[in-house]
Parts: C-alpha cells; sequence; structure tokens
C-alpha cells in the first residue's frame, strides 16, 4: 500500500516549498554529478584508447585518483589525532593535584611489587644454577670413571 497525504496538505506553501527543494536541492546535483562523472569516463576512453593514446599516462592519473581520497582520509585522521593529543594535554594540565598523588602512590605499589619479584626470582635462578653446575659436575666425574 503507498500512503498519501490527505489533499488538503498538497495546498499549503510548505509542502509546495518542499517539493521543489527536494528537486533543485537533492536530484539535481545527484544528476548533475553522474553526468560529469558520464562525460568524464565517455573522455578518458576515448582520450586513451584512440590511435595515439597514451595508456601508460592514463594510468598513472587513474592511480592519483584512486590514491587521493587514501590521502584526504589520512590528512583528517592525521588532524583527528594531533587534536586528540592536544585535548589531553589541555586534559591533563587540569586533573587535581591529588591525581598526581594517587599515580605516585600506583608507582609505588609497583616498585614494591617489581622488588619483590626480584627476590623470589634470584634464590630460584641461584638454585637452577646449581642443580646445572651439579648435573655438569656428575657427568664430567661419570666420564672419568667410565673412560
Amino acid at each position: 500500500m503507498k500512503s498519501t497525504l490527505p489533499d488538503h496538505v498538497n495546498d499549503h506553501h510548505s509542502y509546495q516549498r518542499h517539493r521543489k527543494q527536494v528537486w533543485t536541492q537533492i536530484l539535481l546535483p545527484i544528476l548533475c554529478a553522474v553526468l560529469v562523472f558520464v562525460v568524464v569516463i565517455i573522455l578518458t576512453t576515448m582520450a586513451t584508447f584512440r590511435n595515439n593514446g597514451d595508456v601508460d599516462r592514463w594510468a598513472a592519473i587513474s592511480t592519483i585518483w584512486l590514491i587521493l581520497p587514501v590521502m584526504i582520509a589520512g590528512l583528517i585522521l592525521l588532524i583527528l589525532i594531533i587534536a586528540l593529543i592536544y585535548l589531553m594535554v589541555r586534559v591533563l594540565n587540569l586533573i587535581p593535584p591529588y591525581s598526581f598523588q594517587v599515580q605516585r602512590f600506583v608507582y609505588r605499589i609497583e616498585s614494591g611489587v617489581k622488588h619483590f619479584a626480584e627476590m623470589f626470582r634470584k634464590p630460584v635462578l641461584a638454585l637452577q644454577e646449581l642443580a646445572r653446575f651439579a648435573s655438569a659436575y656428575i657427568e664430567k666425574f661419570r666420564k672419568a670413571n667410565t673412560g
């Protein structure tokens, strides 16, 4: 079912202006853009594939047109990242001093954890080294007695 508007709505000035704007602001620009693209495609094809067409040049031009949107998107992304970095710097300057104290406390905890991990790691490494030394000594002793 196609929904229709009541007859009295079609008579309103705003509705008539809307109908005109749909044509002038939406459909006409789209049709013009499609027409321009079709003309560019036809001209490019004619220039490239004529008797003396330079295919290499047109391939380079096509590559440029393919890379251009990627470069523009990359530029927009770069600007966005720079803006985010600037925003982070501004926000970090606004953080109250208590956050710095909390950060120092967390760094102290991290340092303590690393220190205790090192304390527990050293005896294990020492025992492994001692076991390696003992197995090498036993192997040497075994070779001396058998040979």
